[in-house]
Order: structure tokens, then C-alpha cells, then sequence
């Protein structure tokens, strides 16, 4: 029988970390995610920015590395105000996932969001061509789910429905640093659940790295060639 342990069980460690930049983060949660190996996982990063991080999960873990396309619906004209999410896993999109009291708060419909949502169908089309085949298959597998960490969580919830549907066997979210509340949300889509810090200063996954610079799309491209895979 597969191990399929719990990685992190009662409350989620709390505290301000100092991380250097996403690469030391990763080396820090894979750590917590050893106990994994033997179930032989899949390690999904959303792109761009969980990208580092997963690399060195996937390394520690001797597991192949994929991506999992995700992109945040922004309400229209006010793009960064996120109303839902958008996933796809190779190359079909799942329904995209609306927060529908705030969309009934700000006065904004379904059909309203339509264009947002095509425009970001489109650029999951961009990035799954700028990365080539990228995913490998998850269906009964144990699958990690990374990305550099959470503050609203609309694009993860995304993430870990699109994994889900498509047959996972486990779903496992792993960052290093989200909101508390944004994480007690999203426990109900995964079975386990590892964050190294949700400190009560969160306000943005930003502050709490030293080196946060936008990851490029060739450095995406170069940690993919670079990643071990295993059949």
C-alpha cells in the first residue's frame, strides 16, 4: 500500500521568516515534505513564481516536475481586484472558480467577467506554448501542489480543483508563507496542508523574502530542463 502520510497535522507553524529568495525557501519546505518520497508525488508549480520553489521540492523528493497553469480573474478595470480564478491541467481548462458573494458586493455578474476570462484562457494558452509540455500525469498519483505563497488564495483554490478533477490520488499544498485565514479556506480542498510561516503581518507574500524579482519566463524554462524526472 502507498504511504500517503499526513505531513502536518494541529496548528500550522507561525512566525515571520527571513527568506533569502524562493530557491532557499524551497530547500526549507522540502524538507517538511520528505516523508512524501516513497509515495513517488508529482510536484506541480503555478507559474511563474512557484517555479524556484518547486524545483527544490522536486529534487529533495526525487520527483518530476510540471506545471499547473492557474490565473486570477480581476474584476473589469480594476484587474488586481481578484473575483475568481482560472486553472488548466494540460490542455483542458476547468470552469473557472468565482467568488460569487464578492461578485454580488461589488455588483459585478458572470456574464460581466467573460471577456476577463477569456483573456486569461489566453494567456494560459501563452504560457503552455512558452513552456512546452510541462505536466506530467497525475491521475492516481500523490500530487504536491507549490507555489511562492498565498494571500487571497482565489488562484490556488483554482489549482487544487483542476488537480482533483483530474484523478489525483492525493492532494498535498505546500508553500512557504500564506495568510492563516486564506489557509483554513482552502484546507477543505487539499488532504494535507504545509506552510512553513503564516505570520500575522502577512499583507503580502512579497515582504517576506529578501530577494523577491520577478521570475522570467527563460528561468521557468532553464529550472524545467534542469529538473529530474522520474517515470
Amino acid at each position: 500500500m502507498a504511504l500517503r502520510p499526513v505531513i502536518m497535522s494541529g496548528p500550522i507553524i507561525s512566525g515571520a521568516p527571513e527568506f533569502r529568495d524562493r530557491h532557499e525557501a524551497g530547500r526549507r519546505l522540502a524538507t517538511m515534505l520528505v516523508p512524501l518520497t516513497p509515495t513517488h508525488p508529482v510536484v506541480l508549480a503555478l507559474p511563474r513564481g512557484g517555479v524556484p520553489v518547486a524545483f527544490e521540492v522536486a529534487r529533495r523528493l526525487h520527483a518530476p516536475l510540471g506545471l499547473l497553469f492557474a490565473r486570477k480573474i480581476g474584476m473589469p478595470g480594476a484587474e488586481e481586484f481578484g473575483l475568481g480564478a482560472i486553472a488548466a491541467e494540460g490542455k483542458e481548462h476547468a470552469e473557472p472558480v468565482l467568488d460569487e458573494a464578492l461578485m454580488r458586493q461589488v455588483g459585478i455578474t458572470r456574464e460581466a467577467l467573460v471577456p476577463a476570462i477569456r483573456h486569461q484562457r489566453a494567456e494560459i494558452a501563452r504560457q503552455q506554448a512558452e513552456y512546452g509540455s510541462a505536466t506530467p500525469p497525475i491521475d492516481g498519483r500523490v500530487v504536491v501542489v507549490v507555489d511562492d505563497g498565498i494571500a487571497t488564495g482565489g488562484t490556488m483554490r483554482a489549482a487544487l480543483r483542476v488537480v482533483r478533477h483530474h484523478g489525483a490520488l492525493r492532494v498535498v499544498l505546500a508553500v512557504p508563507v500564506a495568510a492563516r485565514e486564506t489557509l483554513a479556506d482552502l484546507a477543505a480542498e487539499c488532504d494535507d496542508l504545509v506552510c512553513l510561516a503564516t505570520p500575522s503581518d502577512f499583507r503580502a507574500v512579497g515582504i517576506h523574502y529578501a530577494d523577491f524579482r520577478q521570475v522570467e519566463d527563460s528561468e521557468v524554462r532553464t529550472l524545467l530542463a534542469q529538473a529530474r524526472t522520474v517515470p
